[in-house]
């Protein structure tokens, strides 16, 4: 079968096409022909060894798929051959084949095709847990989202706006912003042309900030704890400037705030019925169209380290695919 390696780490530029074994599906696991596989920041880590998880070499990058069950391991039970399915095994989904565990396994519903399906696992999943299980978003509260158009930003502006908060869309560049109000965002703010704190708290007439959901990190994290409201929650996210940021924890005391990290893939592993519970509704409410699993570009497999280029230099707006 084709597959995308990385054999060695470093840039998506050292990827290769090879051809490898089919593989079997062992006790409890399944063997999903893939169709489509979403990317995602981390994915880039990953390639450059500077992800908290480092796969055995060669892996492949991707680490979700939407596809169809081709083969059964033993002792799986409650799924068929040629199901739709999609998965979040972490990693090897930019490969024609790819080989989860079946409790890692997620029934497609009619209505959501498998661009979607793939796009929604990881940035949907991680929008939904950070806003519902971390920070307990309320209707009615202020939701600030740095990097706004970017796949995980442009979920959770639809989640805040699904949830009944009053979105706030911080980006670098109006069009992105645009793009952020066309999916659900009441109120933006340009970063690049205004100070973030100073424009949140104009944004809120000085109250600050309910929740600030922050997966891009560097300079912008402690001017956005600056704008957090009393009793505020900050959710870090992620870190896609690249530096990872030194709060002051004066701030958190005078602020009566909390600071909660969202280690989404963690939280898949500790509690998989919390998890398929959060991606039924992520399914019915893209069934209702409250979500659009907005789609930026779909590349072709051999033209995964062109897409992982997209993401890497902070260019995707929504979500990057790759078609098997």
């Amino acid at each position: 079968m084709k597959a995308i390696l990385c054999r060695e780490l470093g840039g998506p530029e050292r990827l290769e096409l090879a051809d490898i074994p089919e593989p079997a599906p062992g006790e409890g696991e399944v063997r999903i022909k893939v169709s489509v596989a979403g990317l995602n920041f981390f994915d880039t880590l990953m390639l450059a060894g500077k992800y908290q998880f480092r796969p055995p070499l060669p892996f492949s990058p991707g680490a979700e798929c939407a596809g169809m069950i081709e083969a059964l391991g033993r002792g799986v039970t409650g799924w068929r051959i040629g199901e739709r399915v999609a998965s979040f095994p972490g990693f090897n989904c930019c490969r024609e084949q790819v080989v989860v565990r079946a409790d890692r396994l997620l029934a497609v519903p009619e209505g959501i095709g498998d661009e979607q399906a793939a796009g929604l696992i990881v940035t949907y999943g991680t929008s939904l847990h950070a806003l519902k299980d971390r920070a307990r978003l309320e209707p009615g509260e202020t939701l600030a989202v740095l990097g706004a158009a970017g796949g995980v930003g442009l979920a959770a502006v639809e989640i805040g706006r699904a949830m009944g908060a009053r979105v706030i869309a911080c980006a670098s560049s109006q069009e992105k912003l645009a793009l952020a109000r066309e999916h659900g965002a009441e109120m933006t703010l340009d970063y690049a042309r205004e100070d973030l704190k100073e424009g949140l708290r104009r944004l809120t007439e000085g109250k600050g900030v309910d929740v600030i959901y922050d997966p891009v990190g560097g300079d912008l994290s402690e001017a956005a704890l600056r704008a957090v409201a009393w009793q505020g929650r900050f959710l870090v996210v992620g870190f896609a400037a690249g530096s990872i940021p030194k709060m002051p924890l004066n701030l958190v005391l005078l602020k009566g705030c909390d600071i909660r990290g969202v280690f989404w893939g963690s939280f898949v592993e500790r509690d998989m019925e919390a998890h398929r519970a959060n991606m039924a509704r992520v399914f019915s409410w893209t069934l209702e169209k409250r979500l659009s699993a907005h789609v930026d570009a779909v590349f072709e497999l051999a033209d995964t380290a062109a897409a992982l280029g997209v993401i890497a230099r902070r260019e995707a707006k929504g979500k990057v695919l790759v078609r098997v």
